[in-house]
């Protein structure tokens, strides 16, 4: 632990945050090697589930101690600070992708982009922004976040207490959204490209998995390869990777797939958090727990810099959202020629480490300085 913290949960946090930004820089050939090119689910998954494990560790706590009206102001107010960085963090996104499409010549950052319904209808655009409901790409998974946040208050105080029963109910709501339709609106008579009401199933889950954890529980003394739910996870997420990889060749996929497991398997809706998203995701996380049990291997230095990443999660989080944009702008400059698309995905991965890095000197400083004055005071 670090400060009450668990280094597993911000290294996970962390190198979600690096996939997310190598995976929405268009042809990064690093984004190749992410989460998403070996398996169903993607880092979406892993940031949902990791931020509903880090909200009940923190706001458990609240609860027992300061009661549930704290609680409840406490997730409010940092709901409403979510908010105001997503607004804040659109406005900045907005006026970076026209800076950039006007640098770029070979295609139209503001289309891919998904910012045609600002240039076309300012004034309701400006509107749907504030109503959640204007969301340009990369921009889905603070709204989603936020409306999750903000139905913590309800769902806390049941889950410490009884966590099977919320999951239970969490999964008959999961199930049900996408037969009956429920999501919530969009632009254009759309939806949420995230469904907050069947992503909250991740988000529980999250919660459920602290809870467990905190809980005193016998050790497992069989070795892996004697654990039927070890291998049964393993095996699920090597046949989702295979799969997967063979998603590069049509032909051959096309021709190896069984009809029947073609039918069973698609479409794999990422709105809805398909069945073999939600499974895939869970089989990995078993897997990866299992694999690297203990707390040892986060203290490595590479490790560090992710760990320190995962704890700033929402400022590195909007910066990788901002360079982005600037970094498909460079690649555009020489034609997406593959050095250029390194060197960015590095360049900003380097500045995303290194805003953690001065986010942490900042803090420590702070640390200092209170610890100075605290004599003075006394």
């Amino acid at each position: 632990m670090l400060n009450g913290r668990d280094p597993r949960i911000d290294f996970f946090r962390g190198l979600a945050l690096i996939f997310i930004f190598w995976d929405h820089v268009p042809h990064n050939p690093l984004g190749q090697i992410t989460l998403r090119n070996f398996g169903f689910s993607d880092a979406a998954e892993v940031f949902v589930f990791l931020a509903g494990y880090a909200s009940i560790l923190a706001y458990s706590k609240v609860l027992q101690r300061e009661g549930f009206w704290m609680v409840s102001l406490k997730i409010l107010r940092r709901t409403w600070v979510l908010y105001v960085v997503h607004i804040f963090l659109l406005a900045m996104l907005m006026g970076i992708v026209f800076f950039a499409n006007s640098k770029v010549e070979t295609r139209d950052l503001v289309q891919e982009m998904g910012l045609t319904h600002f240039i076309t209808n300012p004034q309701q655009a400006l509107t749907d922004e504030l109503l959640l409901r204007f969301k340009p790409n990369l921009m889905d998974p603070l709204p989603l976040y936020i409306v999750l946040l903000l139905g913590l208050p309800l769902v806390l105080p049941v889950l410490v207490r009884a966590p099977l029963a919320v999951v239970a109910v969490s999964l008959v709501v999961y199930l049900l959204a996408p037969k009956l339709g429920w999501n919530l609106a969009a632009i254009a008579d759309g939806v949420w490209y995230f469904n907050p009401v069947t992503w909250q199933l991740l988000f529980v889950l999250g919660g459920a998995a602290a809870i467990r954890a905190g809980q005193p529980h016998a050790p497992e003394t069989r070795p892996l390869q004697r654990q039927p739910l070890f291998l049964a996870a393993a095996t699920y997420t090597l046949l989702a990777g295979v799969i997967t990889v063979s998603w590069r060749w049509p032909e051959i996929h096309d021709e190896l797939m069984p009809a029947a497991l073609s039918n069973l398997l698609y479409p794999i809706s990422k709105t809805d958090l398909s069945p073999v998203r939600l499974l895939h995701f869970l089989a990995l996380a078993y897997v990866t727990a299992k694999l690297l049990p203990g707390r040892a291997w986060t203290q490595n230095w590479l490790a560090q810099q992710s760990c320190r990443m995962g704890r700033y999660s929402l400022e590195v989080f909007c910066l990788g959202v901002l360079l982005a944009p600037l970094a498909d702008m460079l690649n555009a400059q020489v034609d997406d020629a593959w050095p250029m698309q390194i060197f960015s995905a590095l360049l900003g991965l380097a500045l995303m480490a290194g805003l953690a890095a001065w986010l942490e000197f900042n803090k420590q400083l702070d640390l200092a300085r209170r610890s100075d004055e605290r004599p003075l005071n006394s």
